[in-house]
């Protein structure tokens, strides 16, 4: 079995070299297209990869091709696809926006598969949300879970809108996590912390935070009541959190994301 990847950018890499450690492919079995002469010459220094600038030379030759490009670059490259591909090929695309309608109809191909990813996979420790076409089969997703799992975990929603739906949740949701350190770490800053003690402080309670959700079955209500006794300083912090509305402001900024990502798929 052969994979190409097309689009060697942040997660196009990340998917290519998690994939490269897969059981399911043997060296050499990765394909990365780019047209970045920058690129194609870091590209050239992986010896794990072959690498292509033209989709003649590849598009022919793979099992899966997974694309890994921006929505706007999606009906130039797809018509471009189209008479190179075969229908027997099974797509996966991480483009924002793009739904399974469009892709079939832009690129020729029916085995097609919509997924979004999100940045911690480049770590090992990525979720990344799925669903495909009817044409894919049960043993083709098989493969395709345990390739997209290569970079963490996965899971097969059951229609497009959850697709959308995870980008507000976990594809978009990283940036949420990283929003609210910031802020964390700039009141330790401001109450006297120097700037390396503000990170360690804040990076670790995040951590140990996670580690406690994930190795307990207790919901994130059942913690906070754990933490935050009547009259406390915890409770203090959590009562002006709600004074301040901020649960209903995460939710819509989760929205946000997820109108955007509808958003997106209308403009192709």
């Amino acid at each position: 079995m052969k994979v190409l990847v097309i689009g060697a950018g942040n997660m196009g890499l990340t998917y290519a070299e998690g994939m490269s450690k897969s059981k399911l492919l043997k060296k050499k079995n990765i394909m990365v297209l780019d047209t970045s002469e920058e690129k194609l010459e870091e590209l050239h220094k992986m010896s794990h990869f072959d690498a292509f600038s033209e989709l003649n030379e590849c598009v022919p030759q793979a099992d899966i091709i997974f694309i890994a490009v921006k929505p706007y670059h999606a009906e130039t490259l797809f018509k471009a696809i189209k008479p190179l591909a075969n229908t027997g090929q099974i797509m996966i695309s991480i483009m924002a926006g793009v739904t399974i309608e469009t892709m079939i109809a832009q690129s020729g191909l029916t085995k097609v598969v919509r997924a979004m990813p999100n940045l911690p996979a480049k770590i090992g420790k990525g979720l990344t949300s799925f669903v495909a076409s009817k044409d894919v089969s049960k043993i083709e997703l098989l493969t395709v879970e345990s390739l997209l799992n290569t970079t963490g975990k996965s899971i097969q929603v059951s229609n497009e809108k959850l697709i959308d739906a995870s980008t507000g949740i976990s594809g978009s949701g990283p940036a949420y996590v990283f929003y609210f350190m910031q802020s964390m770490m700039e009141a330790a800053m401001q109450m006297g912390f120097s700037k390396n003690d503000s990170t360690v402080l804040v990076s670790q309670t995040f951590t140990g935070a996670i580690e406690l959700f994930n190795q307990s079955s207790l919901s994130p209500n059942s913690w906070m009541d754990r933490v935050a006794s009547k009259g406390g300083t915890t409770r203090a912090a959590l009562d002006s959190m709600e004074d301040n509305n901020v649960n209903e402001l995460i939710k819509e900024a989760a929205y946000a994301a997820f109108n955007r990502a509808i958003e997106l798929g209308q403009e192709h």
